[in-house]
């Protein structure tokens, strides 16, 4: 769906209205889309029961994100202080369910606070302890992770481009995603979340080395195919559903 806006149609789509109680608030910052293309029969084995790949012009797309939390409310309302702030880098794919719905599939998710490791695990969300890190430097903005025993590493930087607005259809196939899907006790389940338009931009990237995406069983090949910056948004998350 498409929004009016002073009489221009503005592309980014409508998020769904995410009804109470909510399971969360969150605030995302810095966030940086690093993207690469692969087949989707490379994707099919990581989809949970009711859901597949989502394709975008025969094709279907891993991520590398990283961004900062800096404020989390439970139930929409209630603060949580210290642990509610963190960094986090994930490595996604991106997911469509037979019911319709469309999300992203977290294969990791790596994290800066123990304490919202141990509650997303708890919803069977594959979030990982590690060092993780936002960095500013003459390489730009971007990210570094280590997992604790050196399992994997990655770190990572982008110059946005501020004078450009990203909001073709591929970019925001990617990045405006209302939901993400998971396994939760044996039943496939989609979690909304809804949020206003985030400002994203085109970036290039100016260092990378990553072993997130090859370490979720993704190896993939050369720079990525598409590379976004946004400074944040603030994002409500509903209750789980389960997904037929």
């Amino acid at each position: 769906m498409e929004a009016i806006i002073h009489g221009v149609k503005d592309p980014w789509p409508a998020g769904p209205r995410v009804a109470g109680p909510l399971l969360m608030a969150q605030t995302w910052a810095a966030a940086v889309f690093l993207h690469w293309r692969i087949d989707p029969s490379a994707a099919a084995p990581y989809m949970p029961p009711g859901v597949e790949p989502d394709v975008f012009h025969g094709s279907t797309w891993v991520g590398l994100v990283g961004f900062r939390a800096p404020e989390t409310r439970l139930i929409g309302r209630v603060p949580v202080p210290y642990f509610g702030s963190f960094t986090e880098v994930n490595v996604r794919l991106y997911s469509r369910g037979r019911d319709g719905s469309r999300g992203v599939l977290f294969l990791t998710l790596d994290a800066s606070r123990l304490a919202p490791v141990l509650a997303a695990r708890s919803l069977h969300i594959p979030y990982i302890w590690s060092r993780c890190r936002p960095t500013r430097s003459g390489w730009g903005l971007g990210y570094d992770v280590e997992r604790f025993g050196k399992q994997a590493r990655s770190t990572f930087a982008v110059v946005p481009d501020y004078g450009r607005q990203a909001n073709d259809s591929l970019s925001l196939l990617l990045t405006a995603r209302f939901g993400l899907h998971a396994v939760f006790a044996g039943r496939t389940v989609f979690i909304p979340n809804s949020h206003r338009p985030w400002p994203l931009h085109p970036a290039r990237v100016t260092h990378l080395h990553d072993e997130l995406v090859p370490a979720a069983g993704l190896p993939v090949e050369g720079p990525p195919d598409t590379v976004h910056y946004s400074p944040g948004v603030r994002t409500l998350f509903g209750r789980p559903r389960r997904v037929a």
